[in-house]
């Protein structure tokens, strides 16, 4: 049987945070940044830069729900830019809805 998460750990929040890392580095643009879609991922990669940071800044404060909220976040404009085409995942499905 799988183990349940009851409860947002420090822990819980540090995985997802070096998660969130591993997917913001992995995956790569597929169109030139002054191009309509590369600033569009511009854009989406702010947004997951803000909320990671915003994520690590509720952690140290002991806001672990709203640290949780924001990691999450902060991995789905990279996820979706994946899965929209605007990123390639590399072929890896542990991380990315791959499209």
């Amino acid at each position: 049987m799988t183990e349940k998460n009851v409860e947002v750990t420090e822990e819980l929040i540090l995985k997802y945070i070096a998660l969130t890392k591993v997917a913001r580095e992995k995956a790569t643009p597929l169109y030139p940044e002054n191009s309509p879609e590369g600033l569009s991922l511009s854009k989406m990669m702010e947004m997951a830069d803000s909320y990671a940071s915003d994520a690590e800044w509720f952690s140290e404060q002991g806001d672990l729900v709203r640290a949780f909220g924001a990691i999450n976040y902060a991995h789905a404009w990279i996820d979706c830019a994946v899965k929209i085409g605007l990123m390639d995942g590399h072929g890896d499905d542990e991380i990315f809805t791959l499209p």
